[in-house]
């Protein structure tokens, strides 16, 4: 508070020495830069407005749905004010708190809400996450619906305790007696071009780790919407991380009625052959874009997968195996068990080689039929790309399980384009994020490989 308020005093200051007339002061500071970042030169001096574009991706909006009804032209956060205004209207339990939300919050999610259903159901709270979701535990638990926003992402550490220990592990240390499965935590999420350290970090994968609660991250505002009414109907606690670099660049046709998208089902944006591209948020944009690269300047056919889900993650579209219906489970086993008795004993005949190239035939067999396997099965390339730093981020996780589920399928290794292991610079940001470039590259070194 105290260097907010000296920035405000500087600003004051520095506004009134130009409306003084000290033209002489104020051109040599016009060129400080605090002053660049704040202020706008007067258009009465003919300089030119320095305009710096930020984006790092060209948002792609779906077709317009035809399922749910009228729909309206909305970007992501008039999407999210439309899901919880659906759900305040559906469900009278329910309630909005969180720093600022009474006024609309710093993002303007839940603007005209408090004035729509009243200071009881939509109120601000102290400048305390930790507070805040020990609060909405407490609401959960006794059968309310709790919608708590952290204001910003990287400022939810402060309540992971109240996250990771107590609503996590609600109904399993009660033995089902209790639970806060109504709760559900909103935060903005992501790079946004200029938040620095502070207001651009992605901490998905730390909630990851922890099992009772669900995480999710939209790429959309259709897609927000879906899930967000998902997330708060669900019965078990939920992080929603929104994208905000997204609230205001991305617009599509969005439906006015309430309706729902599963949860812990991801996507398959666009089907291909050769590689799998997977990603979440705002980064399935940027792999959108590197697909039609790689069409366009390979001749290489991307299958895109929006995760949607990060926990619990959908293991079955990404890397699932062939359904024990299609071959058998005891040929299944059974080709294993050969191949673990190989490796184990050293002990090779023609007898377990020809077990082996059975096995490897059936897989490849598989290949054939879509239905029967996930799509790194199918493209035998697997490429995962976040903001996140890159070690232990969620693309780890993805990583290892495909490799353990998909070994005798791969192509190539798999190939990860996350964020830098530093903190979320703010000028070298263009320099820190998984852009198309680092993503095409790599995705060109796997086929090459």
């Amino acid at each position: 508070m105290a260097a907010l308020a000296a920035l405000a005093a500087t600003v004051g200051g520095l506004l009134r020495l130009r409306a003084a007339g000290a033209e002489g002061q104020w051109r040599r500071l016009r060129g400080a830069g605090l002053l660049r970042g704040l202020l706008q030169p007067d258009s009465a001096t003919g300089v030119a407005a320095q305009r710096r574009h930020v984006a790092h991706f060209t948002f792609q909006p779906d077709p317009e749905p035809q399922e749910y009804g009228q729909t309206q032209k909305m970007n992501l956060f008039q999407a999210i004010t439309s899901a919880l205004d659906n759900s305040l209207a559906k469900d009278p339990t329910a309630v909005i708190f969180g720093e600022d939300v009474a006024f609309g919050g710093v993002f303007r999610c839940t603007v005209g809400l408090r004035d729509k259903y009243g200071k009881d159901r939509v109120f601000n709270t102290p400048l305390c996450e930790q507070g805040i979701v020990g609060f909405g535990i407490g609401v959960a638990v006794t059968g309310a619906t709790a919608i708590a926003e952290i204001q910003f992402a990287d400022y939810i550490f402060p309540a992971f305790d109240q996250i990771v220990n107590e609503a996590a592990k609600y109904r399993y240390r009660s033995g089902d007696l209790f639970n806060c499965g109504s709760l559900t935590i909103r935060a903005p999420w992501g790079c946004v071009g200029h938040g620095a350290l502070y207001h651009s970090q992605s901490p998905e994968a730390f909630f990851a780790h922890c099992p009772g609660i669900k995480v999710v991250v939209p790429r959309s505002p259709f897609q927000a919407k879906g899930l967000l009414l998902s997330c708060i109907e669900d019965k078990n606690p939920c992080i929603f991380f929104e994208p905000k670099i997204l609230y205001r660049a991305a617009v599509e046709q969005v439906p006015v009625e309430p309706y729902n998208i599963p949860l812990s089902q991801a996507e398959v944006i666009q089907e291909g052959s050769d590689v799998t591209l997977v990603a979440w948020g705002t980064q399935v944009h940027v792999i959108r874009e590197v697909a039609s690269m790689a069409q366009e300047k390979l001749g290489v056919s991307c299958e895109v997968i929006d995760l949607r889900t990060i926990l619990p993650w959908d293991m079955d579209t990404v890397c699932k195996k062939f359904r024990e219906a299609a071959y058998g489970k005891e040929e299944l086993d059974f080709g294993r068990r050969m191949t673990v008795f190989e490796r184990n004993s050293g002990f090779k005949n023609n007898t377990v080689l020809q077990l082996k190239i059975n096995y490897i035939q059936q897989c490849q067999k598989g290949k054939k039929n879509d239905s029967l396997q996930g799509s790194v099965i199918k493209t035998g390339r697997l490429l995962i790309s976040h903001e996140a730093p890159l070690t232990g981020g969620f693309a780890s996780e993805i990583s290892s399980t495909v490799q353990e589920e998909c070994f005798l399928n791969l192509e190539a290794p798999i190939s990860r384009v996350c964020g830098y292991d530093t903190p979320f610079p703010h000028i070298f940001e263009p320099f820190y994020i998984p852009d198309k470039w680092k993503c095409y590259d790599a995705l060109r070194k796997m086929i090459n490989y």
